[in-house]
């Protein structure tokens, strides 16, 4: 019995073209030997071109220390959120390096994006909003009381003195409102995708942020329009180009000439890591918002996407947040970018292309 099964059971071959991040099998001299499927996807190319390639020649790791490591054959590494330059795409890993003791010289190098905490299940929410989103759920009840006690307290009160009244139950709907705002980034349910029209949906953001913004920024399309169709969920996706729209106008609001820019384009060799669906996915749809303002605050760096981080005097820090949640569930990723060349601030999507546009470009 035993036999049987030794012998159904997948070979290391099988096993390392199922992993779902990059794998490279480099000799003495950092030429790859072997690739995985992960690593077609995460560096663009098929297994056939990366293997015979240096590994200099795929990925740039100038700006980490990553590269002096290479040179120590018997170094052993595990580095998360390195700086990395993959094509023109700059990027950000985690790197294992593991030295094979039976064939010195020769290392295996994983590689996965860390620009998204990939290992972690989109189904399950973060940590950090687990405990904010169980207190909203305790917090709304008291609230509703107050608010009906308010409204009670004004049919005693004569008209002048009701200005009060409606000042409590104002903040109580602004508390109520960042509660709401605070479960949804705690929630584990998430809209199901489907294929849909990407312009129509920029669109859709696009009317609602200019009609909000009336002239206080110019709103530019930059779109190509043979775009296939993405799997996203329309609402969601909306939501989160209105956010990103409304930052970005408030960000260059100071500006001279007030701008934002939405720029859609083919990008390739993109891929995540969706843990739930057990397997890499390609990301190759870009969606860009540009705005040419000051930038955000240095001070906050990567942690942007963070609850409760923001720069805005009067913000909560929850819209970036969610922007990252809304488009984690739909498989995709975001990531922020700042050209001091060009003095503008980049914000990036990438979605995955609809499965039935994908099958269309098959038959």
């Amino acid at each position: 019995m035993a036999d049987e099964r030794s012998d159904t059971r997948p070979n290391a071959r099988a096993q390392i073209s199922g992993f779902i991040f990059a794998m490279l099998l480099l000799d003495d001299d950092l030429v790859v030997a072997e690739a995985n499927h992960a690593a077609e996807d995460i560096l663009g190319r098929s297994a056939k071109r990366l293997v015979g390639s240096k590994l200099a020649d795929l990925i740039d790791l100038s700006e980490s220390g990553v590269a002096g490591r290479l040179d120590d054959q018997d170094a052993q590494l595990v580095a998360r959120g390195v700086p990395a330059l993959i094509g023109e795409q700059s990027r950000v890993l985690n790197i294992t390096i593991s030295p094979l003791p039976s064939h010195p010289g020769w290392r295996v190098l994983t590689l996965s994006d860390a620009g998204q905490d990939d290992m972690k299940s989109s189904d399950e929410p973060d940590a950090s909003l687990k405990a904010p989103a169980i207190l909203a759920h305790e917090i709304k009840n008291p609230l509703a009381a107050i608010r009906g006690a308010s409204q009670l307290v004004a049919r005693k009160l004569d008209e002048k003195d009701r200005g009060l009244t409606t000042i409590i139950s104002d903040e109580v709907d602004r508390i109520a409102g960042l509660i709401d705002r605070m479960q949804e980034l705690g929630s584990k349910s998430s809209e199901p995708v489907e294929a849909i029209n990407l312009h129509h949906s920029v669109r859709n953001a696009m009317a609602s942020v200019r009609a909000a913004a009336k002239d206080r920024a110019e709103l530019i399309e930059e779109f190509d329009p043979s775009l296939p169709e993405v799997s996203a969920s329309g609402a969601s996706l909306e939501q989160v180009l209105i956010n990103l729209l409304s930052n970005a106008v408030d960000a260059c609001a100071g500006q001279e000439a007030p701008r934002v820019t939405v720029r859609t384009r083919f990008v390739s060799g993109l891929a995540s890591n969706v843990f739930r669906l057990s397997r890499s996915v390609r990301l190759p749809i870009e969606v860009s918002v540009v705005d040419n303002g000051s930038g955000l605050d240095e001070s906050l760096g990567d942690h942007i996407f963070e609850p409760f981080v923001t720069s805005k005097p009067n913000g909560q820090g929850l819209g970036l947040a969610l922007v990252k949640k809304l488009v984690t569930d739909m498989g995709g990723r975001v990531s922020c970018k700042r050209d001091d060349a060009a003095g503008e601030t980049i914000f990036r999507l990438h979605l995955a292309v609809a499965e039935r546009a994908q099958n269309r470009n098959m038959s």
